[in-house]
């Protein structure tokens, strides 16, 4: 069976059942491991599977993002680990970019206590946050109002964006895969684009459960980042794929 044919049947057997261990599709192909391994892997990078533990399902498709105060409610354990592990990368006198979201919220969390930093954001709740707890100087990029994400998006975000140099930016994504990152809103991708030509350093700041869904407007590669930021349910080969990409991976 070539390549073309039995990632076609790995694509039908994930149509009648969600996950599929490796050790199954190594019998039912009754090929080795490692082809197993390499088929899984071009799926992937096209966007239509996504590897879990042990095994592989569909990706999932995001079409709406939850509101911010729906977020805030979800993975908190996992967010403020990820906002710690963030902070740490922080060198004095920085200019830092925080991407709009409520992971990016725990970041500002964990840099509050700093005086030395000069912190961009798009995010109102961040710059909010920033205001009434920290004395860092704090811009915010202004631009179009999305209001169920409390944030700016869109052409005047990038343009404030472009007229900045920032030392480490951090992003946040609601999904994404080895495909890269992902938006159901358009108009967030140019914000996206911007960060990573503004950025000396690029980190994805994301829990595991977003990993595997595929949202309609590709916004970035995973080559455009330096790092991932994650929990540790992130699936090994994953994080194996990640690193053999040159992009760190910190859970």
């Amino acid at each position: 069976m070539i390549p073309a044919e039995r990632q076609r049947t790995i694509l039908s057997l994930l149509s009648h059942q969600e996950v599929i261990s490796i050790s199954e599709l190594v019998a039912q192909l009754d090929v080795s491991h490692m082809t197993v391994r390499r088929d899984i892997v071009k799926l992937e990078a096209s966007g239509k599977v996504v590897s879990v533990s042990g095994g592989v399902q569909l990706a999932q498709a995001l079409h709406h993002e939850l509101s911010h105060d729906a977020k805030v409610e979800q993975q908190t354990n996992e967010k403020v680990q990820i906002g710690k592990l963030a902070a740490q990368l922080i060198e004095k006198d920085a200019t830092v970019y925080l991407d709009a979201g409520t992971t990016s919220l725990e970041v500002a969390h964990q840099l509050a206590i700093r005086e030395d930093l000069l912190i961009i954001t798009n995010d109102f709740s961040i710059a909010a946050y920033l205001m009434n707890h920290s004395s860092c100087e704090i811009y915010h990029t202004g631009g179009k109002i999305d209001r169920e994400n409390q944030s700016s998006i869109g052409g005047k975000v990038a343009e404030f964006l472009d007229g900045m140099n920032i030392d480490i930016a951090f992003i946040s994504s609601s999904s994404w895969s080895l495909k890269g990152l992902s938006t159901p809103n358009e108009n967030k991708v140019l914000v996206k684009k911007s960060i990573v030509k503004a950025a000396q350093a690029n980190y994805l700041i994301s829990d595991s459960t977003k990993y595997g869904r595929i949202a309609s407007f590709h916004a970035l590669d995973l080559d455009t980042l330096d790092g991932v930021i994650t929990d540790k349910n992130l699936s090994t080969s994953v994080i194996e794929e990640l690193e053999e990409k040159g992009i760190q991976v910190l859970c």
